[in-house]
């Protein structure tokens, strides 16, 4: 029976290898997109396929991280997100801020709220709230029940994870690893960040920090900061590359 069983697993194992290798051979694979939550036909091979394409896109020069002035009352450290603009703000104190440039809630999935920042993990796992499974069950869409953390995580290098009241609220402000959806309305209400800008950020902000956020409507923004201009005009290699 055990010689039967070795056979049997070989056959499989060999079934498994033989479908890998004609997967690598296809033109195009499927690939998970958790920016829109499908699949996807990507070019797995052509040095100028899609997927590569897809790898290479940033975001716009304006979503870039940049120093700006601001005047607002909120202390030092506060984080400012306006979901109608699409910007995460690290008041610095001084009348400057941080600007990130971040990807927020899709239609329908935008909010707006005062919390707190109730922890910090580095390279998060991934948990998808149950509403959501029960959301993409019903699209024909099957999300993982749990997903490690690593470069290929949707919550990218960082979490900085927001409680109200001393709960956790189910948002989080996160990398991902998907920066050409920085700018853009795609998210379920997370605040997404470029890996590069959430780690910039994680390593300035401690637990307990004040987050503001904004609703898509921008409606109250004027009663808790104005952004006033650029620190500096920026020189030419930070026009061509950002930061």
């Amino acid at each position: 029976m055990k010689s039967l069983n070795r056979f049997v697993l070989g056959l499989a194992a060999a079934g498994m290898v033989g479908a890998l290798a004609s997967e690598a051979s296809a033109e195009t694979v499927r690939r998970y997109n958790y920016a829109t939550f499908s699949w996807e036909q990507v070019d797995a091979n052509a040095p100028s396929g899609q997927l590569r394409k897809m790898l290479a896109r940033k975001p716009a020069p304006e979503f870039m991280r940049r120093e700006v002035r601001i005047q607002t009352s909120e202390k030092p450290g506060t984080i400012i997100v306006d979901s109608s603009k699409r910007y995460l703000y690290f008041v610095e104190g001084n009348g400057m801020a941080t600007r990130y440039g971040v990807g927020v809630g899709r239609e329908g999935f935008g909010w707006s709220g005062t919390m707190k920042l109730g922890r910090k993990a580095e390279w998060p796992g991934w948990t998808p709230p149950a509403t959501m499974v029960r959301r993409e069950r019903a699209k024909g869409r099957e999300l993982p029940a749990y997903m490690k953390g690593g470069p290929g995580n949707p919550l990218g290098a960082r979490a900085m994870y927001l409680y109200r009241g001393g709960r956790d609220s189910m948002f989080r402000i996160h990398g991902t690893n998907q920066p050409w959806t920085i700018g853009h309305m795609m998210s379920s209400g997370c605040i997404r960040m470029m890996n590069e800008d959430v780690e910039h950020l994680y390593s300035r902000v401690p637990v307990g920090s004040k987050v503001i956020v904004i609703g898509p409507d921008g409606r109250g923004a004027n009663k808790v900061y104005a952004e006033t201009g650029p620190a500096r005009q920026p020189g030419l290699l930070q026009a061509i590359f950002g930061g």
